[in-house]
C-alpha cells in the first residue's frame, strides 16, 4: 500500500524559521516532523511513500533520497501551488489506480494507528474515509456531521463556532479509493476539503473515523510549541539525553525534556518542563529555559532566560538576555548582552539585535 504526504506548503505563519527550511523539517522532540510520520507509516506496513513537494523540494531530496525507514520514497513536484486536492491528482501516475492509498497533510502530528483507519475504510462502501478528532473549538477546521454508522452527511470547512455541525474535525489523514482521481481536474488548484468532500458527502460516499490520542496541527508558532509539548508528554515522558551530552554541576531538570547529542548545559542551569534542545547546543551557567525549542548549534550565554520561545539554528544569544513568550529568533541571528525581547518579537535570520524590544515587533 502507498501513502502520499502533502509537503508543498510554504509555512508562512512560521516565518522566519520557514524561510530557511520547509515546515516538515522542523524538529519536534528533536526529530523532524516528517520523520515521525515516516516512522509510523513504516510500522503500519506502508511500502511506498510519495512526497508531494513544491517549496524547498531539494531539502527533502537531500535529506531522505529514495528511501527511509525501509520504504521507497518518490517525489511529485508541483510547478505551481495546487492546494490540497491538486497534488493528489498530480501524483496519479505514481500512485496508480490498483488499490486504495493514504493521504496525510504535512503539518499534522498524530499517533493515529493508520492500519485501523484502513480497516475501517475497507468495511464501508466509501470512496473516502476521513480521520476525525474531537476539539473544543472547530472553527479553524473542516467539520463533519455523522450518521450512527459514521457516514458523513455534511462536511463544512471552517464554520462559525456556533453553527458547526459537530466538534469532530478533519484530522488531515484520509484513505482514498482510486476513483477519487475522477473528482479532481488535472493541473488545477483544488481544495479537497471544500470542493471534493462535500460532493462525496452528497453522494453518500464519504465516511468518518473518529479516534482519540495525540493530534495537533502545526500551523502557527504556538501550535508548534504545543506539538512539542504533546510529543514530549506522550512519546518521551521523562528526560532523554543524547549521546555525549554534558550537564554541569547543579543543573536542575524538570521533565519532560529532550537534549540532543553533544549539547552542553552549564552549571546551575534550570531546564524544563517541555524543552527540546538540539544537538551541539551550548548553554552557559545559570541559564533558565522552559516550554521552548532550541534548534541545533545555538549558543546561549550565562544568566539568560528563555520562555515559551523558539530559537533557530546557530543563533548566538549573549549573557543576561531575557527572551519572553512568543518570541521567534531566526537562524544565525545574534542577540547581544543585556537585551530584553519582551513578547512576540520576531527576529529575522542573521539579524543582530543590540537594544531591547518591549513591544511585539518584527526585526528585519
Amino acid at each position: 500500500m502507498k501513502a502520499v504526504i502533502l509537503a508543498g506548503g510554504f509555512g508562512t505563519r512560521l516565518r522566519p524559521l520557514s524561510c530557511t527550511r520547509p515546515k516538515l523539517l522542523f524538529p519536534v522532540g528533536n526529530k523532524p516532523l516528517l520523520d515521525w510520520k515516516l516512522e509510523r507509516l513504516a510500522k503500519s506496513g506502508i511500502k511506498e511513500v510519495i512526497l508531494a513537494v513544491n517549496y524547498m523540494a531539494e531539502a527533502f531530496i537531500q535529506r531522505y533520497g529514495d528511501s527511509a525507514y525501509g520504504m521507497k520514497l518518490f517525489y511529485s513536484r508541483e510547478e505551481k501551488p495546487l492546494r490540497t486536492g491538486g497534488p493528489i491528482k498530480n501524483a496519479e501516475e505514481l500512485i496508480g489506480r490498483e488499490e486504495i492509498f493514504l493521504v496525510l497533510n504535512g503539518d499534522i502530528l498524530t499517533n493515529l494507528d493508520y492500519s485501523k483507519l484502513v480497516k475501517e475504510h475497507r468495511e464501508k462502501d466509501a470512496t473516502a474515509t476521513i480521520a476525525l478528532y474531537h476539539v473544543e473549538d472547530p472553527s479553524r477546521y473542516g467539520v463533519a456531521e455523522l450518521t450512527e454508522k459514521n457516514r458523513v452527511v455534511r462536511f463544512v470547512e471552517k464554520p462559525v463556532r456556533e453553527k458547526a455541525p459537530s466538534n469532530l474535525i478533519n484530522a488531515g489523514v484520509y484513505v482514498l479509493e482510486p476513483e477519487i482521481f475522477d473528482y479532481i481536474p488535472k493541473g488545477q488548484p483544488v481544495s479537497i476539503e471544500r470542493e471534493v468532500f462535500p460532493k462525496l458527502a452528497d453522494e453518500q460516499k464519504l465516511y468518518g473515523y473518529p479516534f482519540e490520542g495525540l493530534w495537533t496541527d502545526i500551523g502557527k508558532p504556538e501550535d508548534y510549541l504545543k506539538a512539542n509539548e504533546l510529543l514530549l508528554d506522550v512519546e518521551i515522558k521523562k528526560s532523554l539525553l543524547g549521546r555525549c551530552a554534558r550537564l554541569g554541576s547543579g543543573v536542575k531538570i524538570k521533565d519532560p525534556i529532550v537534549i540532543g547529542e553533544k549539547a552542553v548545559i552549564g552549571e546551575k542551569s534550570k531546564i524544563g518542563p517541555y524543552v527540546a534542545i538540539g544537538e551541539h547546543v551550548i548553554l552557559g551557567k545559570e541559564v533558565h529555559v522552559q516550554n521552548s525549542v532550541i534548534f541545533s548549534g545555538a549558543v546561549i550565554s550565562d544568566f539568560t532566560t528563555v520562555k515559551n520561545s523558539i530559537i533557530g539554528e546557530d543563533v548566538t544569544v549573549g549573557s543576561r538576555v531575557k527572551i519572553g513568550q512568543g518570541c521567534i529568533i531566526g537562524d544565525h541571528a545574534v542577540i547581544r548582552d543585556n537585551v530584553t525581547l519582551a513578547r512576540d518579537v520576531t527576529v529575522c535570520p542573521s539579524k543582530e539585535v543590540t537594544e531591547s524590544v518591549l513591544t511585539p515587533k518584527c526585526l528585519m
